[in-house]
């Protein structure tokens, strides 16, 4: 496997500069209070979030696969963040906070492999119950968390730690918080779409509530952003600790892992709007080299951001020069409007990141799930519920495992159900009239056993029962004429049979075995014990051959 270095040059188009100037500002000003917000909720401040949306905005751009896409800190990616701040900064207080910043370069390192690998095709390769459940019990996660800074008190980075100050925290509202906070909700719900397009509701939330809290409530003790540093961002330079490295790569790997699904399932969404066909490859290493930069200089990891992208292709947004344009916008506030951030309340930020885990939340499949099936809801809103009470990684594993599990047995349900050990044929409608005659004379003393469609490993414990069932044969026939594919265990079932035959001096007939199921056992040598007489390509002449033989002996002993 080859991959030139000539992929990654990046290339750009002038054609529709007006449309993705426009776009791009429009881009920046959604992005700029959810950028506030996710690095207040992340634990690493304000600035993580504005500086993880620069670099990852501009560098997944010019290097990524999805011309329209525009990346930036995302909900999922600043939920796990804030786990691993208070993971790591709890245990490790002196060096947490740097080794937090390199488990977000590691975690791009991680991306880049995966492009590299060509990996891209097979990370959105997952059942739509977990994605769905694992989406929702982020959004969850994110509306848990930040009730406490709605009413006026600090966050805590964890849903545990949150809802347990959930008494404190009713029983203490700060009345000025909670009625920012909650004029904050009433405007991103209730603005209206045509105005929403012009003026984004978050946007309009963040200056209105931050005026009135200045002008009305200058002197209240209401938690704001406060003093955030303007500039250029300095260097965080990586921090390994041997102690440390495990978890480190856990947290870097779920990063990845969970980077690459948020960003790939956007480009899908920007194909679907742009009628264009994105490269998934180039995208991952897009965003592996965007969330290196992010890291080494202080900003939160970033994924493509489906309400970003999807406005900026509204408004005009075609190629990568408009997620490059939102980001150096956004590095135009950073350096020359970094103080009108400072008195934004964080109560107003809690009620924009509210908005966004409810949109998170897969509304119409939780709806709708329990129709479609009993097992599928089940695995989502355990999927779900793992998400928010234990963690991430541990959800997606054990969802995509049962996941795989269902699959598999539903699989085997449909092999077994086309599987046939039959030695009279008057109700086997999948043979000819003229089978059924030579089975019917036969009278028994032959075992006709049919196999049909792909056969996994699922299928093969019901291949040994369903010939343990059956003894008193004098001929086998093994009907593969319908198997496309054989599993390695379904294989050494067969040859198990076979060899079970003949060991008890019946005569064994292979039929119809082709292709990839010819190859494997020409390979595992099954064919070696059979005769090339043997070997015949259709069931009349297997069966013609069976009786042939049974004409020669008397009739057969009870075994």
């Amino acid at each position: 496997m080859t991959f030139s270095p000539s992929v990654l040059l990046p290339t750009f188009n002038f054609n529709n500069l007006r449309g993705d100037v426009f776009g791009g500002i429009t881009a920046a000003i959604v992005a700029l209070p959810l950028a506030l917000a996710f690095g207040v909720a992340s634990g690493a401040g304000p600035i993580a979030g504005l500086y993880g949306a620069m670099f990852v905005g501009f560098l997944a751009a010019l290097f990524g696969g999805t011309p329209s896409q525009v990346s930036g800190p995302t909900g999922p990616m600043t939920v796990v963040m804030a786990s691993t701040f208070a993971a790591l900064t709890a245990k490790y207080p002196e060096t947490g906070f740097a080794m937090a910043f390199t488990v977000v370069m590691l975690g791009g390192v991680f991306q880049i492999i995966m492009g590299l690998l060509r990996l891209g095709k097979y990370i959105t390769l997952m059942p739509y119950t977990v994605i769905s459940g694992f989406m929702s019990g982020v959004g969850v996660i994110i509306i848990l968390i930040q009730v406490g800074p709605l009413l006026g008190h600090v966050g805590k980075g964890g849903v545990v730690d949150s809802i347990l100050l959930y008494p404190i925290v009713f029983s203490h509202i700060n009345p000025i918080a909670a009625g920012l906070g909650l004029l904050t909700l009433l405007i991103v719900f209730a603005a209206p779409p045509k105005l929403n397009r012009i003026l984004p509701a978050p946007l309009i939330a963040l200056i209105l509530c931050t005026v009135i809290s200045v002008k009305f409530f200058p002197n209240s003790d209401i938690p704001r952003i406060g003093d955030i540093p303007s500039g250029l961002p300095s260097l965080q330079m990586p921090y390994f600790s041997w102690g440390a490295l495990k978890d480190m790569l856990g947290y870097s790997l779920m990063l990845a892992m969970l980077g690459a699904l948020d960003s790939l399932l956007t480009s899908l969404v920007a194909d679907s709007i742009t009628r264009t066909q994105h490269n998934s490859d180039r995208e991952l290493i897009g965003q592996g080299i965007g969330n290196c930069m992010a890291g080494l200089f202080g900003g939160l990891p970033g994924a493509g951001a489906t309400m970003r992208t999807v406005i900026n292709v509204q408004t005009g947004g075609k190629t990568n020069l408009s997620g490059m344009i939102h980001a150096l916008v956004l590095a135009v506030i950073v350096l020359k409007a970094g103080s009108l951030t400072e008195p934004i309340p964080h109560a107003v930020l809690a009620g924009i990141l509210i908005k966004v885990g409810i949109d998170i939340i897969d509304w119409g499949f939780l709806k709708r799930a329990h129709r479609l099936s009993t097992k599928g809801a089940g695995l989502m809103y355990l999927v779900m519920g793992l998400t928010v009470f234990v963690d991430l990684i541990t959800a997606v594993a054990v969802g995509v495992f049962l996941a795989n599990l269902l699959t598999i047995q539903a699989i085997t349900d449909i092999q077994v159900k086309d599987m046939k050990a039959v030695t009279q044929g008057e109700n086997e409608n999948w043979l000819t009239p003229e089978e059924r005659s030579l089975l019917k004379a036969a009278k028994g003393r032959i075992l006709m056993f049919h196999l049909s469609g792909p056969m996994s490993f699922g299928a093969a414990k019901s291949i040994s029962r369903r010939m343990a069932i059956v003894e008193n044969y004098e001929v086998l026939i093994l009907d593969l004429t319908t198997v496309p594919r054989l599993g390695v265990t379904a294989l050494l079932a067969i040859e198990t049979m076979i060899k079970d035959a003949l060991a008890k001096r019946r005569d064994v007939f292979l039929v119809g075995a082709q292709g990839q199921v010819k190859s494997r056992l020409e390979k595992l040598e099954i064919l070696h014990k059979l005769s090339p007489n043997h070997q015949v390509p259709e069931r009349i002449i297997a069966l013609e051959r069976s009786m042939d033989i049974i004409h020669e002996y008397a009739p057969p002993a009870e075994v």
